[in-house]
């Protein structure tokens, strides 16, 4: 493969490659209302013609039949999703909203947002796993003024067979991510993406969107593994540094502390600030100060 000649979003995942066309996305959407929520009136194909696609980072957004959809994928474990969708869906809404009089008499009408999260990762989750956002209140979590509701489906083979089932082009994204993992076993990894996608082509396996998309598809995976390879190691570290600042504070104040600097890092989009906190103990305590923690 001659990597200088792939043109990929960084943000794309093989995932999103696959249900930005509007043909698998509605079958995604069908399958979800048929095993989820009891619906079985399947939309047409041209009914998402006048969807409105928006994209965000590992998602799939989309404002359909009063709806605003936002289907995202994850390879790790992210309890802080409602928060994140949180200030996604404020951002949608205030640019849906910016033409409207929101002081004025009449009831601005806006798309009733549902999030949905497709895991994959090789950490153990539940089949389904509802996070709130007022499970990270500090106070008022049993009657929150504020509230945000995502649904986390386990998509690894195995789980959630009748949602795998009735969507075919979901179940074979989980059989390519699964021989991606067998062939990583014995070989480097870009290799065992060399050698998944020709096993997936050979077999009908998403076959045409990978002959397709092949070069394209090979790259973003490769970027999405070195990504959760990277992150992983980076919470590791972030763990270490917990525990040592716990033993110098005690350990639930140390550990306390360190999650809300990662957390307003993260809100402000302070990458490289986390990296060097993470080498630096004195930068560190530079942020520290700076966020009053």
């Amino acid at each position: 493969m001659n990597k200088s000649n792939v043109q990929r979003n960084q943000k794309d995942t093989v995932f999103r490659m696959l249900f930005q066309e509007k043909e698998n996305l509605l079958s995604l959407y069908n399958a979800l209302n048929k095993t989820t929520y009891a619906d079985t009136d399947n939309l047409e194909i041209t009914t998402l013609e006048n969807a409105v696609y928006m994209n965000y980072k590992n998602d799939v957004s989309f404002v359909f039949d009063s709806r605003l959809l936002i289907y995202e994928h994850q390879s790790t474990v992210n309890p802080n999703m409602p928060l994140r969708d949180l200030t996604y869906v404020t951002k949608v809404l205030q640019g849906r909203t910016k033409d409207q009089n929101l002081y004025g008499t009449s009831l601005v009408k806006i798309p009733a947002p549902k999030f949905i999260v497709f895991y994959n990762g090789v950490d153990f989750q539940p089949e389904l796993q509802i996070l709130k956002l007022s499970d990270a209140f500090e106070t008022d979590r049993e009657q929150p003024q504020l509230e945000l509701i995502v649904s986390v489906y386990n998509i690894n083979l195995g789980h959630n067979t009748e949602l795998l089932d009735t969507c075919h082009l979901l179940k074979e994204y989980a059989q390519y991510v699964e021989q991606v993992r067998i062939f990583a076993k014995n070989m480097p990894f870009a290799d065992a993406v060399e050698c998944a996608v020709t096993h997936c082509i050979d077999n009908g396996i998403l076959a045409e969107f990978l002959s397709r998309n092949r070069a394209e598809a090979i790259a973003v995976s490769i970027f999405e593994y070195n990504e959760e390879k990277h992150m992983r190691s980076e919470r590791e570290e972030w763990h270490k540094i917990g525990l040592e600042e716990g033993r110098k504070e005690g350990l639930k104040a140390g550990e306390q502390r360190l999650s809300q600097l990662i957390q307003a890092l993260l809100h402000a989009g302070r990458t490289e600030d986390m990296q060097l906190a993470l080498s630096n103990p004195e930068y560190r305590e530079k942020l520290y100060r700076e966020y009053n923690l």
